[in-house]
């Protein structure tokens, strides 16, 4: 199958009675650069296999959701496009925003295949790549104004992604009109982010965030700690972007990991980014971003933007891995890493977490309050701020693995109705009736709610949320609707850290 699009024509190809193109490029950036356009092609360029993956380490949630080896490079900024025909039906497009941390993923993991999608809701799926870590997310404007922005390239390329779509989906039979995103983790991240990018104001339609909301954007001083810690990493001096641009990758992937290393996402000494906040993510800097997500969505910078948001209900027991593995938590080490967090109301906080908890070991007190800070209050704050632009839908993301429970990363093969992709039975410890009825329920809402607006369909009830019931949709084997799920555990945390809803706009 050929296609003729503003670019150049591509050839795909056919699988399960689905069009796939893989590889399409919809940019080009040098090194730090903001991405520009790609030149168009004058012959049938080949779109049957995937493109190049962002250069990046190892990552956990990859190594969960069974990612392949596939070859790395600069080169990377393309796409995929999943449709049932490339006519003129002009259907609903979703395009999901991959995870990883910032620092790790690819548009081409199988478990973001979207075939199941496809088949199951007659919309298009699109898959991006984007620039990650360092190559992606460096600040670097404070040494070298002509790098302003380059602590948001990766956000950058999803816009470009964007643009993309929008000059280009309807050769595959999508509606540029009707355009929605999704992504999990710093994918659900970037939505969030995107719900407050002025360039990106006006290119989706609506928005689905999973475990990710828009709480995790740098400071300028905390975006020059990293840059600060990476060039000292690479034994280079703290001005020298020349020396970043002769960088091989592979040492920058290397300085990379020992930043990493040398900082906790559950602990933080007061210098850098603070607990719970990726080394990598955007920075607020006013070259793309004017001022805090949040901030700028409570303002309405996403106004008639629907949404649906949420999370897992036990999103940090994936990060917590290693640490159960070293041994049992003591009670010392709890407060220790609890501390950053709470300050003075340290033993308030972990006390609210030990009352009527199934589990009250230092370890699982731990997991529920990172898990809450991290991923439930900030999908709570951003929910609340959109609420009063358009409708907002929350859930509860509670099918839980024998292992490692409702852990972070779990629900991604429902969404896109994968369960039988490589990994995913021995994650949920088998499938059933129950887990392929979930995932129909699941995928189902998610195509529904790229269609109309809302994720209730003939087979789930799912309420709107407001800030008097908020009511939650309770995703497991059986759905049930809450009210207000954890509201004790929100409203200390609204106490210890009110929602940053300041305009602050940095110049």
């Amino acid at each position: 199958m050929i296609v003729d699009t503003p670019s150049g024509r591509v050839q795909g190809l056919e699988k399960r009675g689905v069009l796939q193109f893989r590889g399409i490029p919809y940019a080009r950036a040098e090194r730090f650069r903001a991405p520009q356009r790609v030149e168009p092609w004058t012959e049938v360029r080949d779109a049957t296999e995937f493109g190049l993956t962002a250069p990046q380490n190892p990552g956990l949630t990859e190594a969960l959701v069974g990612a392949q080896e596939r070859p790395q490079g600069e080169d990377c900024l393309v796409l995929n496009v999943f449709t049932p025909a490339a006519d003129e039906r002009a259907r609903p497009v979703m395009v999901w925003i991959h995870g990883g941390a910032f620092m790790s993923g690819a548009g081409s993991v199988p478990w973001y295949d979207g075939t199941n999608l496809v088949l199951r809701g007659d919309v298009v799926v699109v898959t991006i790549n984007y620039r990650l870590g360092a190559l992606g997310f460096l600040h670097l404007g404070h040494l070298d104004a002509t790098f302003a922005g380059s602590g948001a390239n990766g956000i950058r390329d999803q816009v470009m992604a964007l643009q993309w779509v929008r000059d280009n989906i309807d050769a595959f039979g999508g509606d540029p009109g009707n355009v929605t995103i999704f992504g999990e983790s710093a994918g659900g991240m970037s939505v969030g982010t995107l719900l407050g990018t002025p360039a990106a104001t006006g290119l989706f339609h609506g928005a689905i965030a999973q475990s990710g909301a828009a709480a995790h954007s740098h400071t300028p001083e905390a975006a020059e700690w990293v840059t600060g810690r990476l060039l000292s990493a690479l034994e280079l001096s703290p001005t020298s972007v020349e020396g970043l641009l002769a960088t091989p990758v592979d040492a920058l992937l290397a300085a990379q990991a020992t930043v990493e290393a040398g900082r906790s996402l559950a602990f933080s000494d007061g210098e850098g980014p603070p607990a719970g906040r990726l080394t990598f993510q955007p920075v607020v800097d006013g070259a793309v971003l004017p001022g805090p997500p949040l901030a700028a969505v409570h303002g309405g910078s996403a106004a008639g933007v629907p949404l649906v948001i949420g999370s897992t209900a036990e999103e940090w027991n994936l990060f917590h891995v290693r640490a159960r593995a070293a041994g049992a938590m003591t009670e010392e080490q709890l407060q220790r890493r609890v501390e950053p967090l709470a300050g003075d109301r340290t033993g308030d906080l972990i006390d609210a977490y030990r009352t009527g908890a199934r589990e009250t070991s230092p370890d699982a007190v731990l997991c529920s309050i990172m898990t809450d800070h991290v991923f439930r209050i900030p999908a709570i704050r951003l929910a609340s701020a959109q609420l009063p632009q358009a409708p907002v839908s929350m859930y509860r993301f509670d099918y839980a693995s024998p292992a490692l429970g409702a852990c972070h990363a779990i629900d991604v093969p429902f969404v896109f109705d994968n369960l039988e992709r490589r990994g995913v039975d021995m994650l949920l410890g088998g499938l059933d009736e129950g887990s392929h009825a979930l995932a129909g329920r699941t995928a189902q809402a998610w195509v529904t709610a790229a269609r109309t607006g809302s994720p209730a369909h003939d087979d789930l009830d799912w309420p709107s949320y407001d800030t008097g019931r908020r009511l939650t949709c309770v995703l497991d084997r059986e759905v049930t609707v809450e009210a207000d799920p954890g509201a004790g555990h929100r409203a200390l945390w609204d106490e210890l850290s009110p929602a940053p809803l300041s305009p602050t706009v940095v110049d």
